[in-house]
């Protein structure tokens, strides 16, 4: 499926080594400011070829207004956003035409449509992200105005928390040809009570659904999460008082509906699967074969999913509340 939300929906397009990228986005509300500037400077935060932790692919992610805004401001119609590709090397995939990568999509792709793109795994490629991040870009510009931020970190990588450890672990794991996994959190400030629908539209499962979404991610936790599984009923209860509740191991969210409280939600990122440390694999035709992946790849692919995973939540968040003005124009219930 390439196409996400109810309300607000966004269809992605374009493969790793086409021609572009880009989104469309239908059921935008009218009458709201927005230039090329205010989207590029989250895809800046994504961009390829940043510094020595992330890939060397050198894209300037320049995106471009098709359609949809006029002097400055929303139409209600579709936004076109388009991002071209222009730094593509696909001879460096020449040799694994007709082998698979271990830990990519390669294979899946491959039994699902009988082909695939091999030259830096098409549609599976993480590149399809920066047409997610600007698509984000657009919501983060609405729900600003509403009073809803969200922020994200890269808090560990490979059980390392601290910023210098964190920096050394990446680069010691691409020298060794190897690569790291990570941990991203992300924090949402300002979101109002009674966002998202309480059985099959739970908004925690909106979210889960929306991250779990992202190329990498093996597992998102809200608020406790997997702690919740050791805590009693009395620690875990965010008991409450007329100065509101004492504390967050819900993670904003209760019975799927937003309780006012900040969201906190973490995801956890596998190592990236493009390593050239030698691999056992096979080939389009069942033959065992080895692979040591080269080309330009991320050596934690966790340091780049912090803007992506901040504009899934943009997006869901975005959705939610248009859904919740179907029933209260100014959705904001009192608590």
């Amino acid at each position: 499926m390439n196409t996400f939300g109810r309300n607000f929906r966004v269809t992605t397009f374009g493969e790793s080594h086409g021609v572009a990228i880009g989104v469309v986005i239908d059921g935008c509300p009218p009458g709201f400011p927005l230039s090329a500037d205010d989207i590029q400077v989250y895809l800046d935060k994504r961009r390829p070829g940043s510094s020595d932790l992330v890939t060397p692919r050198n894209e300037a992610d320049s995106v471009s207004i098709l359609s949809g805004v006029f002097e400055g401001k929303t139409l209600g119609t579709p936004i076109c956003l388009l991002i071209s590709n222009t730094s593509m090397r696909s001879s460096d995939y020449d040799e694994l035409k007709e082998i698979f990568r271990p830990g990519h999509a390669d294979r899946g792709y491959f039994q699902k449509y009988g082909l695939r793109d091999h030259r830096g795994g098409g549609r599976s490629s993480g590149r399809e992200t920066a047409a997610r991040v600007a698509a984000g870009a657009v919501a983060r510009c609405y729900l600003k105005k509403e009073g809803i931020t969200i922020s994200g970190i890269l808090s560990s990588v490979h059980g390392k928390s601290d910023p210098d450890e964190i920096e050394q672990t990446i680069r010691d794991a691409r020298d060794r040809g190897d690569s790291v996994g990570g941990v991203v959190s992300l924090v949402v400030s300002g979101c109002p009570p009674g966002l998202g629908d309480p059985v099959f539209g739970k908004l925690d499962a909106l979210i889960a659904y929306a991250l779990m979404g992202i190329g990498g991610v093996k597992a998102v936790e809200i608020g406790s999460g997997v702690r919740a599984a050791f805590m009693t009923g009395s620690e875990h209860n965010d008991q409450m008082t007329s100065d509101g509740y004492r504390s967050n191991n819900a993670g904003g969210i209760l019975g799927g509906i937003s309780s006012g409280q900040d969201i906190l939600v973490r995801l956890s990122v596998k190592p990236t699967p493009s390593i050239t440390s030698l691999q056992q694999t096979v080939d389009i035709h069942g033959k065992d074969q080895t692979i040591s992946v080269t080309g330009r790849h991320d050596p934690c692919i966790a340091v780049r999913i912090v803007p992506v995973a901040e504009a899934m939540m943009a997006l869901v968040l975005m959705d939610a509340l248009l859904e919740q003005r179907k029933i209260s124009r100014d959705c904001r219930p009192e608590s």
